[in-house]
């Protein structure tokens, strides 16, 4: 259950009165406000709101892409919030597994070569790595399409590459950015279909940010930002 009143125990992710502000010469904006969140794992949460709203600048908070200005978030009871340099890299690789609206796979590389890709930050043999890409490829149904290059694939088949690129090291958690955003309805449902698998099938914890109000109601919970301020759907 995803609680915004910061009264969730055992929660997975914990967000604690969360700001974000950026200054603009002498202006200061607030994009996030005193925001509390509790998602407990295996949970599928959608993000809505207007452009602006913080959306994902929340997703980049969560990730460890971005530092808040007060406020704490921990995952798994480690808070990302005190970690720095290195150390968060490292975290940021074992734990977080990073879907995009645009993609983001790297042209010259093929399919198993942009799935390989967070692997080799760890410690795997090159055995090891394959049999983890192989894995992901099979499971987001493209083991016959592993080597080819991002061109010679579909959108919706460039959208899941990239997600198992996200799932092959095993995180703890996705974050997806408008993954439906530049697909056509049929490559969405798709790929829809395969997050909620990896919810239901694989205990997968998701947190997805959409405009979409049909890839929204694939999740267990809606959230709305508004002005910096997060409730919940019907609140």
């Amino acid at each position: 259950m995803v609680r915004v009143d910061g009264n969730g125990d055992g929660a997975l992710i914990r967000v604690r009165d969360l700001d974000k502000v950026y200054r603009r010469g002498g202006e200061e904006i607030h994009v996030l406000q005193n925001l509390h969140l509790d998602v407990e794992r295996g949970d599928f949460v959608a993000f809505m709101g207007p452009s602006g709203s913080g959306k994902t600048t929340l997703l980049n908070l969560l990730g460890g892409l971005d530092v808040p200005s007060s406020g704490s978030i921990s995952v798994d009871g480690d808070e990302i919030t005190s970690m720095s340099g290195r150390r968060l890299s490292e975290w940021r690789a074992r734990h977080v597994g990073f879907v995009f609206q645009m993609f983001n796979l790297i042209p010259v590389l093929t399919a198993f070569q942009n799935v390989e890709l967070p692997l080799l930050l760890t410690r795997l043999s090159r055995r090891e790595r394959r049999e983890h890409v192989e894995a992901a490829m099979e499971l987001v149904d493209l083991a016959d399409r592993m080597k080819h290059y991002p061109r010679q694939l579909s959108g919706g088949q460039e959208q899941r590459t990239a997600i198992a690129r996200a799932i092959v090291a095993d995180p703890t958690f996705l974050l997806c950015d408008e993954p439906t955003g530049d697909l056509d309805r049929h490559s969405a449902e798709e790929v829809l279909s395969l997050i909620d698998r990896l919810v239901h099938e694989h205990n997968k914890t998701v947190l997805m940010v959409t405009h979409d109000p049909r890839a929204a109601e694939q999740a267990h919970s809606v959230l709305h930002l508004e002005k910096g301020v997060l409730v919940e759907a019907g609140a």
